[in-house]
């Protein structure tokens, strides 16, 4: 579906289902250099078992208009603005890598409009190697080349079966820099998670459930990067959920099932 944000067109993938106010809405937000597609399973599971879904794309990505954000900051103004112009009270907010550090500002700055928070793949800070900040400005294939060899456990599916999980995130990257020629999207996404600080004051401002959902094999946020925000969470008083994935950091693409499972555990829990 479209939604007008501020005077842009946004596109959200519903699951296949029309919206329905009755429902529950979550918010599904991607990382850098990705799109509304990295989260095809778990949106159609999620809106045939009573959620409204909008997994968007972030402005200036794919199929939406406008600036793309260039800060945490700034992404995280959207999702409200984003939530107001769907006329949403509340919603959930499920977000991966550079999304969940959106998410996670988001909810801080939106309070109880936020039901539940999910950071999948996450740490801070995340900050991201001179030489791979350098590479998405000036060689961006070779960039995007480096990324998907750290983000998967395994460049090719065990067992033989399934999609080829490197060539697909090779295939994605292109298409998601080339849908903005304006912006190199690689760069300004992987500054704007090297440059955000606020993670630890922002946790202690959000008010619902969080759940961190992490790769035991993820390589460009490990596990024991996110630790210091569920210390901070925890020392908050907050209500925390942890959740290992068998998998690296494309959580919902290499381990879809468990990431799925997790999400809607933790939705669906009674608080």
């Amino acid at each position: 579906m479209i939604i007008n944000v501020q005077g842009h067109k946004i596109y959200a993938y519903t699951g296949g289902k029309a919206f329905d106010a009755a429902k529950p809405t979550a918010i599904l937000i991607h990382g850098v250099l990705c799109d509304h597609s990295v989260w095809a399973l778990q949106s159609r599971y999620m809106a045939n078992h009573g959620w409204n879904v909008l997994a968007i794309d972030l402005p200036g990505h794919c199929r939406s208009e406008g600036p793309a954000p260039t800060s945490v900051e700034a992404a995280a103004t959207f999702i409200g603005q984003l939530m107001d112009a769907q006329g949403l009270e509340q919603a959930a907010l499920v977000g991966h890598s550079w999304g969940s550090l959106i998410a996670l500002q988001a909810a801080a700055n939106l309070g109880t409009r936020i039901s539940h928070l999910a950071l999948v793949g996450t740490a801070h800070p995340m900050k991201v190697a001179p030489t791979l900040l350098d590479s998405a400005l000036n060689t961006p294939e070779k960039a995007i080349a480096m990324v998907n060899t750290f983000s998967r456990a395994t460049l090719s599916p065990p067992n033989g079966a399934g999609s080829w999980v490197f060539g697909a995130g090779m295939a994605l990257g292109r298409r998601v820099l080339a849908s903005n020629k304006d912006t190199n999207l690689l760069h300004a996404g992987f500054t704007a998670c090297d440059n955000y600080t606020s993670g630890e004051t922002a946790i202690a401002a959000v008010q619902n459930p969080i759940l961190f959902a992490l790769g035991t094999q993820d390589q460009m946020t490990p596990p024991k990067a996110a630790q210091g925000l569920v210390n901070a969470a925890k020392a908050a008083g907050k209500q925390v959920k942890v959740v290992m994935l068998p998998m690296g950091h494309n959580q919902m693409t290499e381990s879809p099932d468990e990431t799925l499972f997790a999400i809607r555990d933790f939705l669906n829990a009674k608080v």
